[in-house]
C-alpha cells in the first residue's frame, strides 16, 4: 500500500479494531472488520457505524450563495430555502455530464455541500472558477470527521447520547446538537443504505470521543467500505465511479429526477434538454443475476453479443442473489429484459429489474 494515502481521524481506532485495511480513492479506509455479511446484517437488523470522513466538506455564503448554487446544481435549490433543508443533487458541465453527485444542507448559516473524497478538489476549482465575489467558500474537510449511523435501531442508541429530550431531524434536514454539553455536531438524516439513521459531523478532535461512545453500545457495530457498498447496491443507490462519471448524463445514469424539467439556467441544462428530446442511446440498468456473482467489469451479453460491462456488482446478503448495474443500449432497459452476463467462463442469465433489488 502506498505510504502518501490519507488517513482520517479514525485511522487508529479502525487497526485496533482489526480492520482491513485497503486503497480508497487515495484514502487509507477500512473495507471490512469481522465480515462483510456479518456487517451488513449487523446493519439491516441492529446499528451499524461506518468512518465517512473522507468525504469532502465545502461551505459557501455570502450575498450571491442562493443564487451561485441555483446556477451550479442541477436540483432546485429554492426547494432547500428553509433552515436546516438537504438535498440530492448533481454537478453538471456544460456538456450535460456528471462531475459529482452531491448532498446539500442548508445549515441556516450556509450551505454545506458534502461531496465524494475523489472529486473533492475537481468539485472545489470548478465551483471556484463559478463563483462571483459575493460568494464565500470554505474547504472544511481536514477539519472534520464524518461519521453514519444507520440500523434500525439507531435512533435508540443515538436518544441515548443526545439525551431523552432529543428528537431526530426530520428526513433530508440537518440539525445541530450538542453531546454531553460539550462536543458540539451536525446531525443529518440523509443516509446511503436504505435504514434509517443519521450521520453525524464533528470537529475532528471529538471524532474519536464520538466514536467510542458508539461503540460502547452492545447493539452497535463497527462497518466498513465493504458492506457498505452491497448496502447502498440493495436499494439502487448510485455510486459515482461505478455507476455514473465525467462521461455519463443524469438521463442515461436514471437521474433525471435530480434535474427537473422545470428549472432552467443552470450549467448543463441546455445539453439536457437536448438528450431528453432525442432520449439517450444508453441506459443505467439493475440486473438481477440468479446464479453468480457478477464483478465491476464483467461483460453484459445479449444473445451472446456483448452490449455492456458492469459497473457495480456484488451478492445481495438480504436477497441471496447476484446484483450489479450495467449500461445497455436503450431498447434493452426495459424490466422484464433476459440479459446474460460472462462471469469468468460461465454464462449466467440476468433480468433487467426496477429498482431498488431491496424493497424495505
Amino acid at each position: 500500500m502506498s505510504d502518501t494515502l490519507i488517513r482520517t481521524p479514525l485511522y487508529d481506532e479502525h487497526v485496533a479494531l482489526g480492520a482491513r485495511m485497503v486503497d480508497f480513492a487515495g484514502f487509507e479506509m477500512p473495507v471490512q472488520y469481522g465480515g462483510i455479511l456479518e456487517e451488513h446484517l449487523a446493519t439491516r437488523e441492529s446499528v451499524g457505524i461506518f468512518d465517512v470522513s473522507h468525504m469532502a466538506e465545502f461551505r459557501i455564503s455570502g450575498e450571491g450563495a442562493f443564487d451561485f448554487l441555483n446556477t451550479m446544481l442541477s436540483n432546485e435549490v429554492n426547494k432547500i430555502v428553509d433552515i436546516g433543508a438537504a438535498q440530492y443533487t448533481l454537478l453538471l458541465n456544460d456538456a450535460g455530464c456528471i462531475i459529482d453527485d452531491l448532498i446539500v444542507y442548508n445549515t441556516g448559516l450556509e450551505f454545506l455541500i458534502i461531496s465524494n473524497a475523489s472529486n473533492r478538489f475537481q468539485d472545489w476549482n470548478w465551483l471556484y472558477e463559478h463563483k462571483p465575489d459575493n460568494v464565500e467558500m470554505f474547504d472544511e474537510t481536514d477539519r472534520t470527521g464524518l461519521i453514519a449511523v444507520q440500523g434500525p435501531k439507531a435512533l435508540g442508541v443515538l436518544k441515548q447520547i443526545f439525551g431523552p429530550s432529543w428528537e431526530p431531524p426530520h428526513r433530508f434536514h440537518i440539525e445541530p446538537a450538542t453531546i454531553d454539553g460539550k462536543i458540539d455536531v451536525l446531525v443529518a438524516r440523509t443516509g446511503y443504505t436504505g435504514e434509517d439513521g443519521v450521520e453525524i459531523i464533528v470537529h475532528k478532535d471529538d471524532v474519536v470521543a464520538l466514536w467510542r461512545m458508539l461503540l460502547s453500545f452492545p447493539e452497535v457495530s463497527p462497518v466498513g467500505l465493504g458492506a457498505r457498498d452491497t448496502l447502498r447496491l440493495e436499494m439502487g443507490y448510485s455510486l459515482y465511479g461505478s455507476d455514473m462519471d465525467i462521461t455519463r448524463d443524469p438521463i442515461s445514469a436514471g437521474l433525471g429526477w435530480a434535474c427537473p424539467k422545470s428549472k432552467e439556467g443552470y450549467t448543463g441544462c441546455e445539453a439536457l434538454k437536448a438528450i431528453r428530446e432525442t432520449g439517450p442511446s444508453v441506459r443505467l440498468v439493475h440486473l438481477l443475476v440468479e446464479n453468480g456473482i457478477p464483478r465491476h467489469g464483467y461483460s453484459v451479453l445479449h444473445e451472446g453479443k456483448e452490449i455492456g460491462t458492469v459497473g457495480s456488482g456484488s451478492h445481495s446478503p438480504s436477497l441471496g442473489k447476484g446484483m450489479a448495474t450495467a449500461y445497455v443500449p436503450a431498447e434493452f432497459a426495459e424490466p422484464g429484459t433476459e440479459l446474460e452476463i460472462q462471469i469468468r467462463k460461465r454464462t449466467v442469465s440476468a433480468t433487467v429489474v426496477k429498482p431498488p433489488f431491496l424493497v424495505k
